[in-house]
């Protein structure tokens, strides 16, 4: 029985408003999502800001769309990017779009995408602007997906800090475990994470410094936690201990 082909992606890259430094962290990020059938990036490579992506261009099989600054204060990379993108929805070959963009400009292109029926991932900077993070299904970090060095030795560089504290991760898994209501409190870790990108596009937990949920939530220290070899592991609230009662010399408490 043959495999079921992966999902198809368009992958738009809008060079003026992304790193190349994340170019191999992104595409093994997209290679957990589908397959990156289109590999397009927008831009004036004659420019200093956008030449670094020269380099990886080959390396990744990514397209080049040169768009020359012809007047100042005109983006016509933006404009290339969103006609190429309807163009490629429309022909109804895809199952999702990657938007490599810190640009909050092209939230209306990921919303309109999606009342196609058609999966939106955003890949950008953590300064994006939460209507463009929101518009997507899925929004990931692209400070996450740079390799950082391990420590070793006095002179190395230490690991990069996580780009959110534990605190916000808490607050957002409190919330979903509120909305799953069950008798005894407790619930399966695997529902909560479909739950907080349901909630949240942008949750992601290499943004707190780790790479899987159930990590990230015993490290919280503010979830009691059940993993039972062989099932499910389940989370719930951390359980305040009850107060001991001390019996009086007399024998009442």
């Amino acid at each position: 029985m043959p495999q079921p082909r992966p999902p198809r992606l368009a992958v738009l890259i809008d060079a003026e408003n992304a790193s190349a430094r994340i170019v191999d962290g992104l595409f093994d990020e997209i290679a957990k999502i589908g397959e990156a059938s289109v590999r397009r990036i927008y831009g004036d490579f004659t420019s200093s800001r956008s030449r670094p992506w020269i380099d990886v261009l080959a390396r990744h099989a990514i397209i080049p769309q040169q768009q020359f600054a012809y007047t100042t204060g005109k983006n016509a990379s933006d404009i290339t990017l969103v006609i190429d993108a309807m163009d490629l929805l429309h022909s109804g070959r895809f199952d999702g779009f990657c938007l490599v963009s810190s640009d909050s400009d092209f939230t209306r292109l990921a919303s309109r995408i999606r009342e196609q029926g058609v999966d939106v991932f955003g890949f950008g900077e953590q300064k994006t602007l939460e209507s463009f993070r929101q518009a997507c299904r899925r929004f990931i970090y692209t400070g996450n997906l740079i390799p950082h060095q391990t420590v070793e030795g006095a002179d190395a560089a230490p690991p990069a800090p996580p780009l959110q504290p534990l605190s916000a991760a808490t607050r957002i898994i409190r919330k979903v475990i509120a909305q799953m209501e069950t008798e005894d409190g407790w619930v399966s870790l695997g529902p909560v994470g479909s739950q907080l990108g349901n909630m949240a596009s942008d949750f992601d937990p290499r943004t707190f410094g780790f790479k899987k949920l159930s990590d990230l939530v015993k490290k919280t220290n503010a979830f009691d936690v059940d993993h039972v070899e062989g099932r499910p592991l389940r989370i719930r609230l951390k359980q305040q201990p009850k107060p001991v009662q001390v019996k009086a010399a007399n024998g009442s408490a």
